[in-house]
């Protein structure tokens, strides 16, 4: 893959020849503004995650939990659109080096124009996009815009997937394969699903593409644990968590995200 999405590929591959699994931090464009989301990805960025998610804000999102709803909930009732969740790729990947990926179900894509999406998501420097709700069988017009950019494309698999099904979603896709740790939405949880070492196992067994988890780990203590078998490990409820204790207190709150990031970047670091 050329364009942005080998650089993706490249940041992976250096976290593994140090042997470690890279950090990758979500976070929704626009909130709790779009000047606001650019500044807490960004500190993520600084705080230690080697790749950054940006979430398009979507007004039934399947897959996430009531934190992330939430901000999406604010993201969209501020008026955030789709020109705004480009800018927040393109204002963090200047600002930071780290790859950016947008992570945005089909329907927004869709209407908004596939090719037209690809083309300003890479203009914009993004690296690739993740899409949780697009079938493999149905993305060949969306996989045809993206390779012409040089985006990866990011397919979910879970532990629901059978080994065929494996074989099938990881051959269609690039970047890296996004392993749901459970069945399940978003969020904190006490304990990572059991079935994701066995998921990293399977994926790995049917592909080359670095396995990333996500779905479940908000602690260094859970990254690390993660850590020790996937690699990557995502992290994104726990962010948003941060940045609203922060409350109205701006700088406090950018500090504590970028704290975070610090922590879970030395959770993925101990966890070999």
């Amino acid at each position: 893959m050329s364009g942005n999405g080998k650089h993706l590929s490249d940041v992976l591959a250096a976290a593994r020849a140090e042997n470690r699994a890279a950090l990758i931090g979500y976070f929704p464009a626009g909130y709790p503004t779009v000047g606001r989301g650019i500044e807490t990805a960004v500190a993520m960025a600084e705080g230690g995650c080697d790749v950054i998610e940006i979430g398009l804000p979507y007004s039934d999102p399947v897959l996430d939990g009531p934190v992330i709803q939430n901000a999406d909930v604010v993201a969209l009732r501020n008026g955030v659109r789709i020109a705004d969740v480009i800018r927040t790729v393109g204002e963090v990947h200047a600002a930071t080096g780290v790859p950016v990926l947008c992570m945005t179900y089909w329907n927004p894509v869709d209407r908004y124009g596939p090719e037209r999406f690809a083309a300003g998501l890479a203009a914009a420097g993004g690296a690739g996009c993740i899409l949780p709700d697009l079938p493999v069988e149905e993305s060949a017009e969306w996989r045809k815009a993206a390779e012409a950019h040089g985006l990866a494309t990011v397919f979910v698999v879970a532990p629901s997937s059978r080994d065929e099904r494996l074989a099938t979603v990881t051959a269609a896709g690039g970047g890296f394969v996004y392993a749901a740790s459970i069945m399940g939405v978003t969020g904190t949880r006490e304990s990572v699903g059991g079935g994701a070492a066995d998921l990293v196992r399977r994926t790995r067994a049917v592909t080359d593409l670095p396995v990333c988890v996500g779905l479940g780990v908000s602690t260094a203590e859970q990254a690390a644990e993660v850590a020790a078998y996937a690699d990557g490990v995502i992290v994104g409820t726990a962010f948003v968590k941060r940045l609203d204790e922060g409350g109205a207190d701006t700088a406090a709150a950018t500090a504590g995200v970028r704290a975070l990031a610090a922590e879970l970047a030395r959770g993925v670091r101990a966890g070999r």
